[in-house]
């Protein structure tokens, strides 16, 4: 019996598990998840597209009133940029060379194409969200359990209490408060950028210090906030585990306190917590662009308030879609590490 499922394995051509792999279900989900994203960017980039254009004026406005720009120039640079055409016409032009030619436009402003601008920015941006989801998930989790164990005591009450005040501070406050701490225990920790002025003279391990000391605030800012409301629901998760009928039979069987906690209840407990993750992602995003200003981050939020306040169409345009990107790939990363969490979880019931 062995021998003929051995030799089924061996007759097995690599075109079948190629067939096999293409059509399991998270491969089937995925490409599921990649066709929904592609109709929502087409619709994201219309619709930002016509926003955009409802402002007055464009981006050679600020260049009419100055006698070095003839009205012969002007119309030459319209022309160049397609700004004399119509709104429609303009997306559609920007719409094909996206998609056939990977080519999202020139930067009014920078003059440079503006994907080499975005390759330079999204990695500070991701680097400063994932520092701030592993800071916020590192101080949520442990104090949401002990909330949990010590429900109604002391210090389940000073923990509510200390969740309720984070969430009550939005990022634009705590950035703030950050930057006037900064400021009355200066030089400790540094006002803004990414490094600083002697980082090209360091060796590697010196880079990368240099880089964790500016990134120490402008992560606080962003992991406040979604740490108090991470801990309020592990602790509501937890405690609605703890109530569960198989978690008293492992009580009874006496197991240990600390088993019953973090092997049985604490595990099942976390799933829900994988599914925020695509929203915290999200929702980091939208504080980075905020902390990104505070703190002279160079990340994509601050590129994107210079483009919008320059009126730098298509600046704006890719900043806007790398953006929705990296939202659609948080939420899909969450899905796939819920089910790989909690194998019960089926994708393809997932919508």
């Amino acid at each position: 019996m062995a021998q003929s499922s051995t030799s089924r394995r061996l007759q097995t051509s690599p075109w079948d598990r190629l067939v096999a792999f293409a059509t399991s279900e998270t491969v089937l989900y995925v490409v599921k998840r990649i066709l929904q994203a592609a109709l929502t960017l087409l619709l994201a980039s219309a619709l930002s597209f016509f926003v955009i254009q409802l402002a007055p004026g464009n981006f050679l406005d600020q260049y009419r009133q100055s006698p070095q720009f003839s009205p012969e120039t002007l119309a030459q640079l319209e022309a160049q940029f397609g700004l004399d055409q119509p709104v429609w016409r303009q997306y559609l032009n920007w719409l094909y060379q996206a998609i056939f030619r990977g080519n999202f436009g020139l930067s009014f402003a920078y003059q440079r194409p503006v994907t080499d601008l975005l390759w330079e920015r999204v990695p500070n941006t991701l680097l400063l969200s994932f520092a701030a989801i592993i800071v916020t998930w590192l101080i949520a989790l442990p104090l949401g359990v002990i909330g949990a164990v010590n429900q109604n005591r002391f210090l389940d009450k000073a923990l509510r209490v200390l969740s309720y005040m984070g969430q009550g501070m939005p990022t634009i406050v705590t950035g703030l408060l950050l930057l006037f701490f900064a400021q009355s225990v200066a030089p400790l920790f540094p006002i803004g950028g990414r490094t600083s002025i002697i980082h090209d003279d360091l060796n590697w391990f010196g880079r990368m210090l240099d880089v964790g000391w500016h990134l120490i605030l402008p992560t606080l800012a962003l992991s406040i906030t979604s740490f108090a409301g991470l801990q309020r629901i592990t602790r509501g998760q937890l405690l609605d585990v703890l109530r569960q009928n198989y978690v008293q039979t492992a009580r009874a069987k006496g197991l240990s306190e600390n088993r019953v906690i973090y092997v049985h209840a604490l595990r099942n407990a976390v799933n829900p917590l994988i599914t925020l993750l695509g929203f915290e992602f999200a929702s980091l995003l939208g504080g980075a662009f905020i902390t990104e200003t505070y703190f002279n981050w160079p990340g994509l939020g601050k590129l994107i308030l210079e483009a919008v306040q320059a009126q730098d169409l298509y600046l704006v345009m890719a900043s806007l879609m790398m953006g929705a990107v990296m939202l659609i790939v948080g939420n899909l990363i969450a899905d796939l590490a819920l089910s790989f969490v909690d194998p019960r979880i089926r994708l393809s019931e997932m919508n």
